[in-house]
Parts: structure tokens; sequence; C-alpha cells
């Protein structure tokens, strides 16, 4: 949202203009280990910590005043140009060489950017920051040849001053080097400046950053007590005296403010020392609040503004949401007083084909698939999410659970051949930063989103070692103790792998205990904790290829695995995980707790489970010419080489095309939704006569399948059971149908055909109008047809893609978990009958694009879109 133009502060997109070099500088030597910049990165994090601690300060000289890729007249011309956000590893080549758990992707190492640019003099009397809203990891920043400050973290929005070092009425160069350690990952973290920067104005007497927090402490039909907190600083050298004041506005879906203002505060007078800090609260009275929900995301903003001897110093805008929650360990969780079932997901950071690299676009795309499942929450698994995610969230009505860490001080990635236990063991992870940063990221991230609606709970970690230790608890509950510093208007969570942390006093540490993978713990702990509400924290861990089916079915959740594919009969989990129904009948046998958050929505790069080692064993391949194929692969790599590259956990795959289990979840979470879903495909001519088993999703409670008209039987649910089987059903070609009843009336009707053969291309956008900004996405799903335009499910056509207009082909993909194609690419293969292409459009031009697809022997397909400045 910008201000509005008579104010002093201005924020301007700085993505543009970067020049990057892959590796480090050939003058680096050991000057720039990680260990020995930190003094000169600490000190920019020194206003979030306790004012009790004494703040880490620069040092004085320079940690490499003479290396090369800081010089201002150093020569970067040769460095490819290019316009952020950016993420080096989803550029490839992907490798057999690096692990499956982060991708195989090469986003380890270090990578530098640099930057030209101009300030005008008359900024010279204002403040000038860079914020970032996050950097791939530990960034070391230089301004003209100054070591400025850095962040560790790569998760971490944050911002660097660039006043003292900054020339006015020139130009200045900005140098900014990355470096991520190996081995410090469990999923795919990407590389580089992967998310939105930022050059920002303010006056030196200001709003702080993020200095001003909305809560609603009282919320009823008729009225709500809306507090506005605002903290000021006063950077100048001269004592000032000032008058604040808060307006209330609507905000429209666009972000833009209506109309009049609601209400005003009183205005406050203060006098600021130079140097200091001050806060002021403003109570205002909002009459009959339209209330954020999942349902009717309305939103408000808060307009403060600063003034001095009747002129205007400073302005901001502050959206948020009017609403209330409170969880309940009898009855669950609340929104607005109304009683919501979590039905949540955990989502990793990455957007598939376009990797870690943000898109506003991209995140709004899942959260729209997500909402048409039925899903109300998103777990941010397991660190600070970009700031695009809560402000989407805000908008569709999503609700957030928004977590911090993977792990603190104890880590869970070392160097391979180390015992965990030696004393001397370095940690590769965040561990390895937790002692001298978990303060500052843990403020940073609640300041950051502590306004947004949609975030409703915090989590302080995931699965952390600490939990298992008799003292753990001790740093649990300081870093709650931090999290309430800044907001006590939301409930504290941690999630637990271990069910003993919900007895061995770490449960004292939070308000919520969010238990993994224990779906019969919530009931115990009920009865031992009766004044503590619980949750699923992380739920279920399915896994599944969509559109894979291997026989014969099984319970056993450790079969249905071929050829580094897993079945979609949605029954197959590792070791520690439930299919989806188990994770159900736990949570109806314990109505309080307050729902769950699945892993995952989406898949994701890296972590492909079951097959992350790289010593899967080879009986994985059933096909005996692939075996050997394989054998003689690995003869040469002298390895076991796993070609899995992403998860299988996803209910949704890595190209955002649902597998069968998005409507058995569909099926529970919108229980009004008259549907009905049929599994496996009906084209087995392999099978014919063979048991075949059917089974079907559906938000009824009674169904009858037929085969090419004939009864295979009628079912009635029983309880605790949530999907139809049909077990002995023989494959025949033609047609199954499914007639779904529900408390004795007809309630839906779905069908699965056996097709033809493959005969064409279709091709369907998800939007045909784009905005001209150079940002704006289309997700084309391109699909293998026959002639009567059904999608053949096993076809696996090779398709080229090619794009005419203003626009630009940026990725494709096809939801395959072990296609080692790269994503930035003309062509794709179809997996399953599906391939994707995303379509971006270029910088002010808008026009007509003209997206044509083609495969040999079938008839190629046209789809036109239209970008618009």
């Amino acid at each position: 949202m910008t201000p509005a133009k008579s104010s002093p502060r201005w924020r301007v997109s700085f993505n543009d203009g970067w020049r990057f070099f892959r590796g480090d500088a050939p003058d680096a030597g050991k000057a720039l280990a990680r260990h020995r910049l930190e003094p000169w990165l600490l000190p920019t994090g020194a206003d979030l910590m306790h004012a009790g601690v004494r703040p880490p300060t620069r040092p004085a000289a320079e940690p490499s005043p003479k290396l090369s890729f800081i010089q201002p007249d150093f020569d970067d011309s040769t460095w490819r140009e290019l316009t952020l956000p950016h993420d080096w590893g989803i550029e490839g080549p992907f490798s057999q060489e690096l692990p499956g758990e982060t991708g195989k992707l090469p986003w380890h190492g270090v990578a530098w950017y640099r930057k030209t640019f101009h300030l005008k003099q008359r900024d010279a009397s204002s403040l000038i920051e860079l914020h970032l809203d996050g950097a791939m990891s530990y960034a070391a920043i230089w301004l003209n040849g100054i070591c400025i400050g850095g962040w560790a973290y790569g998760y971490t929005s944050f911002k660097v001053d660039l006043t003292a070092h900054a020339k006015f009425g020139a130009d200045n160069v900005l140098a900014i080097r990355l470096d991520n350690p190996p081995n410090s990952s469990r999923w795919y973290p990407g590389g580089g400046l992967y998310r939105n920067t930022w050059l920002v104005r303010t006056p030196r007497l200001r709003v702080s950053h993020h200095g001003s927090f909305v809560t609603t402490p009282q919320v009823e039909p008729r009225a709500a007590w809306v507090n506005v907190d605002v903290e000021l600083e006063n950077g100048t050298e001269r004592k000032a005296k000032v008058s604040l004041q808060t307006s209330i506005y609507a905000l429209s879906n666009a972000g833009e403010l209506q109309g009049k203002a609601l209400v005003v505060s009183a205005l406050s007078e203060l006098e600021l020392d130079p140097g200091y800090h001050a806060h002021r609260s403003h109570g205002l009275r909002v009459p009959n609040p339209r209330l954020w929900s999942v349902e009717q995301p309305e939103r408000y903003v808060a307009v403060t503004v600063l003034g001095s001897q009747g002129r205007l110093v400073d302005r901001v805008e502050t959206p948020f949401g009017i609403r209330s929650l409170r969880a309940d360990p009898d009855q669950g969780f609340f929104l607005n007083e109304k009683p919501l079932r979590l039905n949540g997901v955990c989502m990793h950071h990455d957007l598939g084909a376009l990797g870690a690299a943000v898109s506003e676009r991209a995140i709004e795309r899942q959260v729209q698939i997500l909402k048409d499942m039925g899903c109300n929450a998103i777990r941010t698994a397991h660190n600070p999410p970009a700031p695009e995610l809560p402000e989407v969230c805000d908008r569709l009505g999503m609700l957030l659970m928004v977590e911090a860490f993977d792990c603190w001080r104890r880590g869970k990635k070392w160097p391979h051949g180390m015992d965990e236990r030696d004393p001397n063991v370095e940690y590769f992870d965040y561990a390895q930063a937790f002692d001298h940063w978990h303060e500052q990221d843990l403020r940073a991230m609640v300041r950051r989103d502590r306004n947004h609606p949609s975030v409703v709970m915090w989590s302080i970690g995931n699965e952390v070692i600490e939990q298992w230790f008799p003292d753990g608890w001790k740093l649990a509950r300081r870093l709650a103790g931090i999290v309430r510093e800044e907001d006590r208007s939301r409930p504290i969570t941690s999630a637990f792998n271990g069910e003993s942390a919900g007895y061995n006093g770490f449960q004292t540490a939070v308000d919520l205990v969010g238990y993994n993978y224990k779906p019969k713990a919530y009931l115990p702990f009920r009865e031992a904790h009766p004044t503590t509400p619980v949750l699923g924290a992380e739920t279920s861990s399915a896994v599944s290829s969509r559109g894979e089916y291997f026989f014969p079915v099984s319970d056993d959740k450790a079969e249905g695995r071929v050829n580094f594919h897993v079945s979609s009969y949605d029954l197959s989990a590792p070791p520690w995980a439930f299919p989806p129904d188990e994770e159900f009948r736990g949570l109806d046998k314990a109505p309080s707790a307050l729902g769950e958050f699945v892993w995952t929505g989406f898949d994701y790069l890296g972590e492909p489970t079951p097959y992350n080692s790289d010593s899967t064993n080879l009986l994985n391949f059933s096909d005996p010419v692939e075996r050997a194929r394989m054998q003689q692969e690995l003869a040469r790599l002298g390895k076991i080489a796993v070609p899995s590259r992403s998860s299988y956990f996803g209910i949704i795959d890595l190209a955002g095309f649902p597998k069968d289990r998005f409507y058995i979840y569909q099926a529970r979470w919108r229980p009004e939704l008259r549907m009905a879903h049929i599994l496996p495909h009906w084209n087995w001519p392999e099978r014919v006569g063979k048991v075949t088993p059917v089974h079907v999703y559906t938000s009824g409670d009674e169904a009858e399948l037929f085969l090419n008209g004939k009864s295979e039987g009628r079912q009635h649910r029983t309880a605790h059971e949530y999907r139809f089987r049909w077990n002995k059903v023989r494959y025949t070609p033609g047609v199954l149908k499914v007639v779904v009843y529900r408390d004795g009336k007809k309630w839906a009707v779905a069908t699965r055909q056996t097709t033809r053969e493959a005969t064409r291309l279709g091709v369907e956008t998800d939007r045909d109008e784009l905005r001209a900004d150079g940002r704006d996405l289309a997700f084309v799903t391109v699909s293998v047809q026959d002639q009567l335009g059904q999608i053949v499910p096993r076809a696996d056509a090779d398709i080229t893609f090619s794009l005419t207009g203003p626009g630009d082909i940026v990725a494709v993909d096809n939801g395959d978990p072990t296609s080692l194609e790269p994503f930035q690419a003309t062509r794709r293969k179809a997996f399953n009958g599906l391939a994707l292409v995303i379509v971006r459009t270029r910088t002010g031009r808008g026009g007509r694009l003209v997206l044509t697809v083609r495969s040999h022997g079938l008839a190629k397909s046209t789809l036109a879109l239209q970008s618009r400045p």
C-alpha cells in the first residue's frame, strides 16, 4: 500500500538493475568466513534486543577493506544482470551428485549481488534504509565499500541503514554477499535475494519501523474497541514537540482507503528528546464493525499522523482486521466467538517450479486451491514466511500459524561422518546462529506480522531436540517470553513429536500443545491437562504420486511403492505417519482438539520421503529392464542413485494439480459440498479380469457403485470410516459410476471412464487477464486428451511450448517427483496426462499473448491471454 503523496516517507521497489556473480571474490580469503563477519552483522539487529542487554556495536575496522567486489569502481559489467526476487538454486541443473533431501539442486555456496543507484541531494536530511524481505543466507552488505551490516537467518525480514555512508546527489554502490552452508537444511531452502527488496526514505523524527501495533481487545456486534500502540523515535539532534493522532478507515479488497474516517482518536501531544523513543496508545471505538473472518475477510486501516509545529512530519498506514479469537480446552478454537475447527495444512516456502523466489500471484494461487479444498489454516513450516503470504491470507480469508525455527541450540544438521554426541560437533543449520540471533529473529518475526488478522498463533519451534531434555522447558519459556513481550493477543505453541514433551514440563512454556503424528494422544493429554488446549500441529504425512496406482492394494502403509513412485490409493505413509483416515479418527474421538495441520498442502522441493536416502534398495525397481539400466548408472556413480527431487507428502502436487487425497479432505472439510470422487482411473488394458479395487471419497453417507451399469454393491458409511471401498471389482473397460446419497436422498454422482487413444492437447488457464507489471503470472494447464476431450490418465507425451507477445515462459513442470528435467525450458513430458506452463508478463508492455502447445502425433492447441498496463 502506497502512502499519500503528501507523506514525508516513501517506499519503492529496489528489485531492478542488479548484477549477479555465482562464487566468491578471488581475494576473499578467510576474512569473510561466517564467524569472522558476525561482529559486523550483529549490530544490524541491536534495536531488537532487550533494553537490559548491552547491544553489540560495530568494530571500528573494516572486515576486508581492500576486497575487490566491494569497491565502488569495481567493473561488474561481465556479471549477469537480473531483476529480483532471484533464487540461484532453482536454475539448476539437477544433479545426482546432490542430495534429494534438498532437491538435487545447487542452492548452497557463496554468491554476490551488486547494484548502482542514485540518491537525490534533497534526501540528505532524511533516513535512507534498505529493507530486505529475506536473503538466503548469512547476508553481508557493503555500501560504497563500507560494511553496513547484514543478517544470518535467511528467512527473516530486516533492514540496514544507508544514511551514514550514502552519497547524496551522486551514485552509490551496494554489494551483498550471501553464504549458504552445505548440509544446512532438511528441505530445499533456495539461495539468493529471493524475496523483495525496498528502498525506504523516512524522516528522522518518525514512527519507528513496525512501530504501529493494532489490537482489538473487545469485539461486540454493536461496537469494537481498537487499540493502536505507536512507537516514536527522534533521530534528530534537537528536542521535538510533536502531536500524534490516529484515524480508522475501511479498507477495500484492493488495499485502498474507502470514504471518510470512521473514527478519529484524541490528539496526543508530547516532547521527545533527541535519540529517544516514546510510546503512545490510542483507544478508538468502531461502531457496527465488519468482522474479519475466513468467509468474509473484512479489513480496516489505521492511519497515524505525526505532526510538529503545524506541519506534517510522518504518516503511517497500518492495515488490520477486527476479530476475536480464543482457544478453549473443552470446546476448541473460536473465531469471533463462533467455533471453527482448524482444517489446516503445513506449507514449505518454495513455489514449485519457481523455486524460493517469491511471487504474490503464485502464493495467491496456492491459497485459492487450498480454500477450494476446504482448508482454512496454514502453518508456515518451519520458518517465517515471505510477507506476501500473510497479506494474501488477510485478503482471501485464511488463518495462519507463523513458525519461527526448525531447531534451537541443538541442531539437526552436522557434517557427514561426525557423531551428534561429540561435544565438538558443529551444526550447519540454524543452531550455529541461535545463541547470537534468536531474540532478534523472534522479535522481527512478530513485529512484522502481528497486525495481520490472518495470524492467529505463533509457533516457537518444530520438533526441537530440547523437548527431550529435562531442562528444555527453560529455553522454551525464554522464547515464549520474548514473543509475549511483543504480542499478548495470540496464543503460542510449539510442535512436539515426542508425546513425553506434553508431560515433562516443556508443555508449561506454551499456551497450546501441538502434537505431531500423535492422533491417539489428544484424549490422554486432555485428561492430564484439562486447562491446556491441544491440536495436531503436524498430521498424517501420507505419501503418494499423482495418478500412480500399484497392485495388489494393501493397507500396509509400507507397501504401494514402485519405481520411486508411491501409490495414490492413499494408504501409504512413513513409519511415524498415518493415512488421513487415522488422523480423522483421532480428532473425531477428541472433539475438544482444535484441529489439524496436515503435512503437507503442496508437494515441495526436497525431502522425497520414502526415497530420501541415496542408499535406497534397488528392489524399488520392479521393471527388470529399468533395474538393469539403473544398475549401470549406479556402477558409474559408485553409489545408489535416487532420482527423486521433491516430496510425495503433498495433497496437491508440485505443479498445483490435486492428487486423489485432495478429495478425501474436501469431503471432510466441505461437508455441504455435493461431491464424489472415484479412484483409480479406469485405463488398465493389462488388468482385464483382475481385481482392481475402487475407492470413493464423498461428503455423502451412502453410495452405490456401478460398472458398465451393473451394481457392485451399495454401502452405508459407518462410524469413523472416511472412504467407501469396493475391494473385489474386476477390471473391465467401460464406465464406473457412483451414485451417492445423504440422509436417504440422492446427493451426488461421479463417473470414471476408460478413455480412447490420445488425439489432441487441451489448454486451460487460471486467468486470461494479466497485469503488465513484469510480475503477474498465468498458470496454464496442458492436458493430453482423447477425441471426446477426456484426459488420458497414463499419457506421457513430450510437449513443446511457444509464446508470442509481450510475455515469457518462466517455468514448466508436470508434478512428477522423479523428473530431473529443468524447470526453465520450453518443453516437458506430460506426467499422467498433465503438464504446467507458467507465463509472466513484461513490465509496461501490454498486448495479446498467444501460447501454442505441440506434441508429435497430437493436434496442437493455442491459448490467448491479455496483458494490460
